[in-house]
């Protein structure tokens, strides 16, 4: 089994629809993967073209437990005085992407747009991602275990 970090660059968002009466959103993204979370900053009155430029890690193992190997990009609207409200999730299998970094040491997925589904499964717009996978040499990658450091023999 291989161990390495999953990296998530999220870049922006086009066209995405408002769910709002007047129209505004100020969207955030739910980042998932096996069980992990991430939460971006919220695109303060960016409409539906926000620009985040962050990223984000996650702890991935290949093969791993499951074949569940799929990053959900979940879009929601931050609401002050109610519920956020769901605009639309994409889906990044990535299964292939940690097969070649596990055999080359690294793998990438260049930021590209993915469609942003909605809840009656609408196109709600666009959004760019790009993801890195890095394996370590081990679980630990050469942090010292119980005060020995791991042999290269």
């Amino acid at each position: 089994m291989a161990f390495g970090t999953l990296e998530v660059k999220l870049v922006n968002a086009k066209g995405l629809r408002g769910t709002d009466f007047l129209g505004g959103i100020d969207p955030y993204v739910l980042i998932q993967y096996k069980g992990q979370e991430r939460k971006s900053s919220v695109a303060r009155n960016e409409g539906g073209g926000p620009v985040w430029n962050e990223k984000f890690t996650f702890r991935a193992e290949y093969p791993g437990s499951g074949d569940d190997f799929k990053i959900i990009l979940k879009i929601m609207d931050h609401d002050t005085f109610s519920a956020d409200d769901f605009i639309g999730e994409t889906t990044i299998y990535v299964e292939d992407l940690l097969a070649l970094g596990v055999e080359n040491g690294v793998s990438e997925l260049r930021p590209q747009k993915y469609n942003v589904v909605g809840d009656n499964l609408n196109y709600s717009g666009e959004i760019q991602v790009g993801v890195t996978f890095t394996q370590k040499e081990t679980e630990y990658d050469g942090e010292e275990l119980g005060g020995w450091k791991q042999s290269e023999y």
